[in-house]
């Protein structure tokens, strides 16, 4: 458990796992800390030394002040990458996490061996809703968008058959703080890499989940469409799909990274 030092904030990261293994970065969804990633944990932990990390505003990081963007979000990834000494790493981020993931993909890829980029999207619109869920925070804090956020996150069935599961997340999410949670949604208002995720020359690994209405499929499919060295795989899941399809996506992705070819 360490913190990392920037010039406007502190990014709270953990790191576990022998040094002599690759490094795997997990970078969390919006409203989220990075214990939502503890169903991946031993399934990598054998295979990859894993620094997860809360992104800014969020978990234990400090909130610098708003608005933030994705390529300030990324900056963090690098910094990390730096201050624990490696030079590249796998990467698995979801929702925003994706979106570092493909910033990182078409500006850093000699420093990204793959990425797996899950329920995610290039570009979420319309900038409208965001403005309202802004809006909505600024007024009533994380309290007001908290019921919404997890009925996306989950579907029916998951929260109902496992509430301990979901507990600790519903916690997280209102948690958050309000100022680094209004910050990374108005950096996702701004984000449009549509066209520049064309450029990542990365492997790439695109998953979505069937009933995600968050980032439906449609939108992964997109994102796989415009990677050369993109695969695109669905989960039966909503918008959290390594919690709510844990064993199928450990599978999935820890596949794909340690593939040869």
């Amino acid at each position: 458990m360490s913190t990392l030092k920037r010039s406007d904030c502190e990014i709270y990261y953990e790191l576990t796992g022998a040094p002599s293994l690759p490094l795997l970065v997990f970078s969390n969804s919006l409203g989220a800390d990075l214990n939502m990633w503890d169903p991946q944990m031993a399934s990598f932990g054998t295979q990859f030394r894993i620094l997860r990390y809360d992104n800014r505003g969020h978990g234990k990081s400090s909130a610098s002040p708003a608005p933030y963007s994705i390529d300030l979000l990324a900056s963090d990834v690098i910094a990390l990458l730096d201050e624990v000494g490696e030079r590249t790493a796998f990467f698995c981020g979801l929702s925003m996490g994706g979106m570092v993931g493909m910033w990182l993909g078409w500006n850093f890829p000699d420093r990204i061996r793959r990425l797996a980029l899950c329920n995610t999207a290039a570009w979420l619109g319309p900038p409208e809703n965001w403005d309202a869920r802004i809006a909505a925070v600024r007024q009533d804090g994380m309290e007001a968008i908290s019921k919404g956020v997890l009925e996306r996150w989950f579907t029916p069935r998951f929260r109902s058959t496992s509430p301990a599961t979901v507990a600790p997340i519903e916690k997280s999410l209102r948690e958050t703080n309000p100022e680094g949670y209004i910050g990374c949604c108005q950096a996702i208002r701004e984000m449009d890499q549509r066209d520049k995720i064309a450029a990542i020359p990365i492997r790439s690994m695109v998953l979505a989940g069937t009933f995600d209405p968050s980032t439906p499929p449609t939108l992964g499919q997109e994102i796989a469409g415009k990677i050369a060295e993109a695969r695109y795989v669905e989960l039966p899941s909503a918008h959290l799909s390594n919690v709510e399809t844990a064993a199928a996506f450990n599978d999935v992705i820890c596949r794909f990274f340690l593939q040869q070819k």
